[in-house]
């Protein structure tokens, strides 16, 4: 029995750069006016505000994306929105493949994507970056892309287990 698990979270470069500059301004500001107008904020409520805004916008750093695929079918889990797996069986799914696709293009970015707010033809996208996935076109007609940053694991996984996508029909 061969299996395939990944994580991924948000840590790309431009993101971090980005919380970093969104929370060191609003902070900046806060501390100006403390210093400037002493009678604007209790010095527990500068403390309370300045430790409220890095824990939201830290906040990002905490969703993990979790895939697994195995003889039973392909999970996956988007923390913390998923707190458990979601398991798709073999017998559900008529074609799953590894393919590129345009994040903002095809399904408006990164995260939980597409479904009714986007392009419906296209399904549901849950990725954390990149433009690798694993596409998923369920018998239901459904459309389910997983983000993947092991393209050429998934491929052979996938591989291992295209006999399943025939069973129990």
């Amino acid at each position: 029995m061969k299996i395939f698990k990944e994580e991924q979270r948000f840590n790309q470069l431009w993101i971090i750069v980005l919380m970093v500059i969104s929370t060191l301004v609003p902070i900046g500001l806060i501390i100006k006016e403390q210093t400037e107008n002493v009678n604007t904020l209790s010095s527990l409520e500068t403390i309370g505000l300045i430790a409220l805004i890095i824990l939201a916008s830290s906040f990002i750093f905490v969703f993990k994306l979790s895939s697994r695929i195995d003889e039973k079918g392909i999970y996956y889990k988007f923390f913390p929105f998923y707190l458990k797996y979601k398991l798709i069986e073999w017998s559900e799914i008529n074609t799953a493949y590894v393919r590129t696709y345009d994040p903002l293009g095809e399904y408006g970015g990164w995260g939980i994507k597409g479904g009714y707010f986007w392009n419906k033809s296209k399904g549901k996208a849950i990725n954390v970056s990149g433009d690798i996935g694993i596409q998923l076109e369920l018998k239901n007609g459904k459309k389910l892309l997983i983000g993947t940053q092991k393209q050429d694991d998934a491929k052979r996984i996938l591989e291992m287990y295209k006999s399943k996508l025939n069973t129990n029909v």
